[in-house]
């Protein structure tokens, strides 16, 4: 049997996972990381994407995360994250519509929206597409 660390994935709102795993992925601020079993401890900032935990071989676990913190002790695994759902979960209809309307305030150029909150909105929705086109592909 592989060795297993514990995961625990909470958003602002509720627990969305907790459970043993054989290795997690996350996008940290400073580039993605894998973590194992009886990893080095570890705090980092997350940027917006996929956040990947490895159940077994073939059974893999995706959700997207807005942003949050990473924390990492030998045997456990903490995402805090601004806003966490499971992959599957994604809305992809109003990630698109989101995506066009950021799109939309960003092309305006009479200064009536907030262009910062434009490029994050736009973050937002292109993360959680790639994050359901990658879902797509591992045929999960």
């Amino acid at each position: 049997m592989a060795m297993t660390i514990h995961v625990d994935i909470v958003s602002a709102e509720q627990e969305i996972f907790s459970g043993l795993a054989e290795m997690v992925f996350a996008p940290a601020e400073m580039g993605d990381v894998g973590i194992a079993p009886r990893h080095a401890p570890l705090i980092t900032k997350l940027k917006p994407g996929e956040v990947r935990v490895k159940l077994s071989d073939k059974d893999y676990q995706a959700f997207y995360v807005s942003g949050g913190f990473l924390e990492v002790q030998p045997h456990l695994v903490t995402v805090l994250a601004d806003t966490a759902i499971r992959a599957k979960d994604i809305d992809e209809a109003a990630a698109l519509q989101a995506k066009a309307r950021a799109e939309e305030m960003l092309s305006d150029k009479s200064g009536k929206y907030d262009y910062a909150i434009a490029q994050a909105e736009l973050a937002q929705a292109v993360n959680q597409l790639r994050t359901l086109e990658r879902l797509r592909k591992r045929g999960a």
